[in-house]
């Protein structure tokens, strides 16, 4: 089974904001993948079990707000017993242009802390991540204050026409073919 985790901070509060990127791919990939099933309040987390491609799959939002994913995320990788090489983060980055994604196979968080909060958690940094480019921040714009805003107009149809479908591909691709071909195909 592979965990598929969108991170963002829960509450209609923040459903449009940048740094729900996540979310709104979990969202459109459930809708997607036609998972009928109502998201379940588990680990600190909603989640939905499907089917992608042939691969089982556990969809999941963590409930725990952003700098505390980790504890979501752990919870949920020692109950359903997912190793780490077979889960994938889906998180905004400031640091990469709008319209942009990159995946990596492993690394340090670059200054998220939702991601840290995952690092520490889990112990390793040795899981896959897509990066949903949220950039550029505007320099009188703390980061802090740029990621809870919401999506401008222009950006959202971007999201929604552009980045969400691209990441939903990436996400089938890794499921199909693994972080290696996925990496060659979606980091141009």
């Amino acid at each position: 089974m592979h965990l598929i985790i969108g991170l963002g901070n829960p509450g209609t509060k923040y459903k449009k904001t940048r740094h729900n990127a996540g979310f709104l791919v979990i969202e459109n990939l459930a809708m997607r993948v036609d998972c009928n099933q109502p998201l379940l309040k588990k680990c600190n987390a909603l989640i939905a079990k499907t089917d992608i491609g042939g691969t089982d799959v556990l969809l999941a939002q963590p409930q725990t707000f952003m700098n505390e994913s980790g504890k979501a995320v752990q919870a949920l990788a020692h109950y359903y017993k997912i190793n780490p090489k077979n889960i994938l983060i889906i998180y905004d980055d400031i640091d990469l242009p709008l319209g942009k994604i990159r995946i990596r196979e492993k690394g340090s968080a670059g200054g998220h802390k939702g991601l840290q909060s995952i690092i520490d958690y889990l112990n390793t940094n040795e899981f896959s991540r897509i990066k949903i480019g949220i950039g550029p921040q505007p320099e009188n714009i703390p980061s802090e204050k740029y990621v809870l805003q919401n999506f401008k107009r222009n950006e959202w149809k971007i999201m929604q026409e552009d980045m969400i479908p691209k990441t939903i591909e990436a996400i089938e691709c890794f499921l199909k073919n693994g972080i290696d071909k996925t990496m060659c195909e979606y980091n141009c």
